[in-house]
């Protein structure tokens, strides 16, 4: 009996694909797929970037003002006509000018935290100066007349000292200025009329006047 057409139909393809699997053992070659395994390469992602740092150093503090050192100051004039001395104490000054025989200015005022001073007297008195390094230096104007001045610091007994008192009826106002080298300068007033003071002992701040002891003690604001 003669085979039908489908089934060598059949038959033939059955045959073929027998033959394709064996050719691709042989061979080894192996169909993948475009999509088998592929894996996604990941975009590469830039760096944070990082804060610049300033470079500036920071400012540096104002320095704390330190407030004048209490102390009394003792010179002359830049003339050597006169003596200057100035008592500071908490800020506060006290100034006296005195030429030892007829002329004379008490001053007061305050001191700054930088040494700087302005002291006033009557009539228009004024001291000017600047405290620094352990001394004074400045200006003094009495009467339309101008004097400069340096004043070292003091070391007792030299420095500034005054008395006042009343004797044998008579208002006695003195004051003096000790100078680092032992000389005196001072004016007493009797009823306001000036003259030459006699010397104080600078141990005790005693002086007689008119015959009766008086002490002269130092000057602080």
């Amino acid at each position: 009996m003669k085979p039908s057409g489908p089934l060598f139909t059949l038959l033939a393809g059955l045959l073929l694909g027998i033959f394709m699997l064996s050719l691709n053992a042989t061979t080894g070659t192996k169909v993948k797929s475009s999509y088998d395994g592929a894996t996604a390469t990941p975009t590469p992602t830039a760096p944070a970037s990082t804060p610049a740092t300033s470079t500036t150093p920071p400012a540096a503090p104002s320095p704390t003002p330190t407030p004048a050192p209490d102390s009394a100051y003792a010179g002359r004039t830049a003339d050597d006509t006169a003596a200057v001395s100035v008592s500071v104490r908490d800020g506060k000054a006290i100034g006296y000018f005195c030429d030892g025989r007829s002329q004379e200015s008490w001053l007061k005022g305050d001191v700054e935290d930088d040494g700087s001073m302005r002291l006033t007297g009557e009539n228009g008195a004024r001291l000017d100066g600047v405290l620094r390094a352990g001394k004074i230096d400045g200006t003094v104007e009495i009467r339309d007349r101008t004097w400069q001045f340096s004043a070292a610091k003091a070391v007792r007994p030299s420095g500034l000292y005054r008395s006042t008192a009343e004797v044998r009826g008579a208002k006695i106002d003195g004051g003096w200025i000790v100078l680092p080298d032992g000389r005196q300068v001072g004016i007493l007033n009797r009823d306001g009329k000036p003259a030459a003071a006699p010397r104080i002992d600078p141990a005790s701040g005693a002086v007689v006047v008119d015959g009766t002891r008086l002490t002269a003690r130092p000057v602080v604001p």
